[in-house]
C-alpha cells in the first residue's frame, strides 16, 4: 500500500513537516510506503478554466500538477498538510489542489484522504474543512482522528510542544492505515460501489 503526502508549507522543515512526520512514522510501522512531496515552495498558478484537461486528461500547464497526478493515481491514500493563512489554506497548495482534482480524470473512489492543518492560534477548523472538500466531492473516504486534525506552533519547531496535536496526527495515521487496509479487503471481495451516470443540474 502507498500513501502520498503533500506538504503545502513554504518551509520544508517547518511545523507542518513536524506534524506530517508523526504520520510518516506510523505509516512506516504499518508497512505502508510513503512518498512526501513539498508543494508549498513551488510556483503554482491557478486554474484558468480553459477545459483543455477535458480533452487531454491532464492540465494544460505541464508542471508539478501533472507529475503528482501520476503519483496520486497509484496511491491508496492522500494526506494534505498546510499552515493556516487568514483562516484558510496556503494559496499555493489550494491552487495546486484545484488544478489537480479538476484536471485528473482517473477514478478517485475509495482512495482515503486525510488533512492536517497547523496554526499559531486560530483558523484551523475552516482550513481543515476546505481541504476535506476536495476528498468528499471525489468519492474519497475521509480518515478521522480523536480531534480535528490541527497542530499549533508559530516559530519553527514549536509544534513539537503540542503533545495533543501530535498525538492527534498519530491517531489519524493509524486510523487511515486501518481504513486503507479494510478498503483493500473490501475491494477484493466486493469490488467498488456501483456508479450511476452522472446527472448535472444547473441553476440558471
Amino acid at each position: 500500500m502507498k500513501v502520498l503526502i503533500l506538504n503545502g508549507s513554504p518551509h520544508q522543515n517547518g511545523n507542518t513537516a513536524i506534524a506530517l512526520q508523526q504520520m510518516i512514522n506510523v505509516f512506516q510501522q504499518e508497512n505502508i510506503e510513503v512518498e512526501t512531496v513539498h508543494i508549498g515552495n513551488k510556483a503554482i498558478r491557478g486554474c484558468i478554466s480553459c477545459n483543455t484537461c477535458g480533452k487531454t486528461g491532464k492540465c494544460v500547464f505541464d508542471d508539478e500538477v501533472n507529475q503528482i497526478a501520476e503519483k496520486f493515481e497509484k496511491a491508496d491514500g492522500l494526506v494534505l498538510g498546510t499552515p493556516v493563512y487568514y483562516a484558510s489554506v496556503n494559496a499555493t497548495l489550494e491552487a495546486f489542489l484545484q488544478r489537480l482534482f479538476y484536471s485528473s480524470s482517473f477514478d478517485k473512489t475509495m482512495k482515503v484522504g486525510a488533512s492536517v492543518v497547523i496554526a499559531r492560534r486560530g483558523g484551523c477548523s475552516s482550513t481543515f474543512d476546505t481541504l476535506n472538500k476536495f476528498f468528499t466531492i471525489s468519492g474519497m473516504p475521509v480518515a478521522s482522528s480523536q480531534y480535528w486534525n490541527s497542530v499549533h506552533g508559530n516559530a519553527p519547531g514549536e509544534a513539537e510542544q503540542d503533545a495533543e496535536g501530535l498525538q492527534t496526527a498519530r491517531t489519524l495515521a493509524r486510523n487511515m492505515a486501518f481504513l486503507m487496509k479494510s478498503i483493500a479487503l473490501g475491494k477484493e471481495k466486493y469490488g467498488l460501489p456501483e456508479k450511476e451516470d452522472h446527472l448535472w443540474t444547473n441553476f440558471i
